[in-house]
């Protein structure tokens, strides 16, 4: 057994629905602008042939949701409602289109939280967005429900409210990429893993969270999550 400098800190993972073992999470990994009405409202446009990806830190994940601190560093917190797809085989080279949904585990419902200002900035000045992304809870992230219990995706309704109001919502086959478009793109890129999460994009409605607000996020009502500010 290899002896480490100190202990090494717990893998995060996630539940998964109808089973006592947990899904291990390995990276991830995001898509943006991956429905026209929020390319649109962040003045961005839609270009299916250059597909924008980012990622967050695997430990960035929160399991369940809850309550969350406002993070350090911003005055604009944003969130972004989305689906979560989990990874459960690993997968070599470009994977095609037709043989992505076999390496899906299962579905969750998340949270990219975002930390707008600090990325308005960096996109004024042309920098990477790591610091409006990447920071610590800024995944939280429901139960997984295996594939086999969730049946067909599209057109289930991505939905999120705040205090009681629905902010956000979309069905899932407004998506600009289909989950499988956005698998086979990432795998030009990456090899891809069991246990990554894939956060495949937000419609429009994008607002901030203040300290005191609550959220509930859900996916029809195959899955919810729910937490708040503090």
């Amino acid at each position: 057994m290899t002896q480490t400098v100190f202990p090494a800190p717990v893998p995060p993972s996630l539940p998964v629905r109808g089973t006592g073992a947990r899904f291990p999470v390995h990276r991830i990994y995001c898509i943006g602008r991956n429905f026209a009405d929020h390319a649109k409202e962040m003045g961005a446009a839609v270009d299916r042939g250059n597909p924008v990806f980012f990622a967050k830190p695997a430990d960035a994940v929160v399991p369940g949701g809850g309550l969350l601190p406002y993070p350090r560093g911003t005055s604009d917190l944003h969130h972004e409602v989305e689906l979560v797809v989990a990874l459960g085989r690993n997968a070599e080279g470009v994977v095609p289109v037709d043989g992505a949904p076999a390496l899906v585990f299962g579905y969750a419902v998340g949270l990219d939280l975002t930390r707008r200002d600090l990325q308005a900035r960096a996109k004024a000045g042309g920098l990477p967005w790591d610091t409006a992304k990447g920071f610590d809870r800024s995944a939280p992230v429901s139960e997984i429900v295996p594939v086999g219990l969730a049946g067909a995706m599209p057109p289930r309704r991505l939905w999120l409210d705040v205090n009681g109001e629905l902010r956000q919502q979309a069905t899932l086959d407004q998506m600009v990429f289909s989950v499988a478009e956005v698998i086979h793109e990432l795998s030009k890129l990456y090899d891809l893993r069991a246990g990554d999460l894939v956060f495949a994009g937000t419609p429009a409605g994008v607002a901030a969270l203040q300290p005191g607000d609550r959220f509930r996020a859900g996916l029809d009502d195959l899955v919810e999550l729910a937490g708040g500010i503090t």
